[in-house]
């Protein structure tokens, strides 16, 4: 796997109609073992797939898709799939999102702590849903493949024993995979945004990511959120087989 000065090189995915979507294998594990290709792919919303991008998914393995979001529209995927549903936000907790827009956490690894600690059964919904997946690969996705996917795939990629760097280097790809998104979905460009809330918190994305990682045992929590262990084995051993 080659590398660069940022980390190890994370492989897109050319699957027609998504941006960032990436295989999550051939990242260098803690042990110094990789992370095997096909187990886990992140992505942006697969709804603006064509059926040319779901053949594509089907031929490199995918048979579950986690889907992040609070809401979802009708599409092209093959009937054959299995389709897992969980609205990671809980936007109705006013009190939790009125904190993270208020210190102005959103759209950044700045918030992904405090969302752990604050809502640890909706990451153990989605661990549990990727560990009991029928076999083949899982993609997991949210609107923009950034935030909440990025949540759950640090999440689940520190279970695994992921290093840090690699860890981050795969968040980092999403900003520049995102740009050519924004105008396709007639949105603002949220690149510099970001980085202007980074510099005013004196940080940068691999530093956050990094923070968010500090001192955090994704074994532990999942079990302390009430994760069956069967299912914290069975979720490593899908993260980490050759």
């Amino acid at each position: 796997m080659p590398l660069d000065e940022k980390g190890p090189f994370v492989p897109h995915l050319s699957w027609e109609g998504c941006h960032n979507t990436r295989d999550l294998g051939g990242l260098p594990l803690h042990d110094g073992g990789q992370t095997p290709f096909g187990a886990l792919i992140r992505s942006d919303n697969p709804e603006r797939l064509t059926a040319a991008g779901w053949a594509a998914a089907v031929a490199h393995g995918v048979r579950t898709v986690v889907d992040l979001r609070e809401s979802c529209s009708a599409d092209l995927r093959p009937a054959g799939l299995t389709t897992v549903r969980i609205d990671l936000d809980d936007m109705a907790d006013e009190q939790v999102w009125r904190h993270i827009r208020d210190n102005d956490l959103d759209g950044t690894p700045l918030y992904y702590r405090y969302f752990m600690e604050s809502k640890p059964a909706q990451c153990v919904a989605v661990a549990t849903a990727v560990a009991r997946a029928p076999e083949g690969g899982v993609l997991v996705h949210c609107g923009l493949g950034r935030d909440r996917t990025g949540l759950i795939v640090m999440l689940l990629l520190s279970l695994a024993g992921v290093t840090r760097e690699a860890i981050a280097a795969d968040y980092e790809e999403s900003t520049s995979r995102l740009v050519p998104l924004y105008p396709a979905l007639g949105i603002d460009d949220q690149t510099a945004e970001i980085e202007q809330i980074l510099r005013t918190k004196g940080t940068t994305l691999r530093a956050a990511v990094y923070d968010a990682l500090d001192g955090f045992d994704a074994e532990k929590y999942l079990l302390a959120a009430g994760m069956d262990p069967a299912d914290v084995t069975a979720l490593k051993t899908r993260l980490t087989r050759p």
